[in-house]
């Protein structure tokens, strides 16, 4: 992996927000939920489409503190326009775990 410097690295704008809403997105290619996370009142709303059903239920993510980058361009996801990615680690098989803080933290946080 090419190195990068410190300029390229505050590029990428990561936040955190509440999950606020989660539902089933049966349309995806591949098992998704659509993912509705509040970044608080300067970012406001904003919505993905997330592989997450290996660990997750809509019901476990409402309320969980995520971490995404807010800032790459909408992309079309079938149906349904993804405004942000939300980040995780693969687990042993490939199913993704999301990042998220060990403490609240307000929402529209930038990780630093």
């Amino acid at each position: 992996m090419a190195e990068i410097g410190f300029d390229d690295f505050l590029k990428v704008d990561i936040r955190v927000g509440t999950v606020i809403g989660a539902e089933p997105y049966p349309e995806a290619r591949n098992p998704s939920y659509k993912l509705f996370v509040d970044f608080g009142p300067e970012i406001g709303e904003r919505k993905t489409a997330a592989q997450l059903t290996d660990h997750y239920t809509p019901e476990d993510l409402v309320g969980r503190q995520v971490a995404a980058v807010i800032n790459f361009p909408a992309k079309q996801i079938g149906k349904f326009m993804s405004e942000i990615l939300v980040l995780g680690f693969p687990d042993d098989s490939g199913a993704v775990v999301l990042i998220e803080p060990n403490r609240p933290v307000p929402n529209g946080g930038r990780l630093f």
